[in-house]
């Protein structure tokens, strides 16, 4: 359980987002969560979110598309008119290859993944600096980290996602002031709900396993749980991080 209580939660229909709504909702909590188009998956997971006490907002929109950020955040300053914590857990993987990408390609990972964050982040920054205790956590990937020959290696994806994991840097000292802290967590290979789209096939994943040293994929609660703690009062020193939580990959 977190101290703060306003919340939003984007891509929360499944997995990392699913686990961190599961993780917050309680009789004190005002949760607005998003989706890009997994209208009853997210439904399903703002009615047991309801179920627990909290007061929850929908909204869907792809993040890629200039306006969905500010839309988001100005339907949770209607329904619950404070923010104290934004957490931008959307994203994709662009599964191609140097030579199979182009350049709308990559201008859509850039959107999606970064230019998004920076767009959230402004659209917020007036409710959380009324914040007693204001936080951003955003999801990075460790394809901006592990680049190796054995591996699978999508280079629109790793830019997109690294390009985050700066602006967190840099956020954290314009926002410092206001007392909000900004941090990124990192995700290793993490177990994708059952019925949701892999990006890997399972032969991949299985050879996967033996590059993690813990011997495992990571579950959506492993990371989701690292999440709550960052918008927790006892993360309230700890800004401009990247903390990685993918079992040593």
């Amino acid at each position: 359980m977190t101290d703060q209580t306003a919340t939003i939660i984007t891509g929360a229909a499944s997995g990392i987002g699913a686990a961190l709504v599961r993780r917050l909702a309680n009789g004190s909590a005002q949760l607005t969560l998003h989706t890009r188009h997994s209208v009853e998956r997210l439904e399903a997971v703002a009615q047991a979110a309801r179920q627990a006490g909290a007061q929850v907002e929908t909204v869907t929109g792809d993040l890629a598309e200039a306006g969905t950020g500010a839309a988001i955040v100005a339907a949770h300053h209607a329904r619950f008119g404070s923010l104290d914590n934004l957490v931008a857990n959307a994203g994709f993987p662009l599964l191609k290859s140097l030579d199979e990408m182009t350049a709308s390609d990559v201008a859509y990972a850039f959107a999606g993944n970064s230019t998004s964050f920076f767009e959230l982040s402004q659209q917020a920054q007036p409710m959380l600096e009324r914040s007693a205790s204001g936080r951003i956590v955003a999801l990075g990937s460790f394809t901006s980290h592990v680049f190796r020959t054995d591996m699978p290696q999508f280079p629109a994806s790793a830019a997109s996602k690294g390009a985050i994991e700066v602006a967190v840097k840099s956020l954290s000292l314009a926002l410092g002031a206001d007392g909000i802290t900004v941090n990124c967590v990192v995700p290793g290979y993490i177990e994708k709900d059952a019925g949701t789209a892999d990006g890997l096939d399972a032969k991949t994943l299985g050879e996967m396993l033996s590059r993690i040293p813990v011997g495992r994929l990571g579950k959506p609660d492993d990371v989701a749980g690292t999440i709550a703690f960052l918008l927790s009062r006892d993360a309230s020193y700890i800004t401009g991080q990247v903390l990685h939580v993918s079992g040593g990959l």
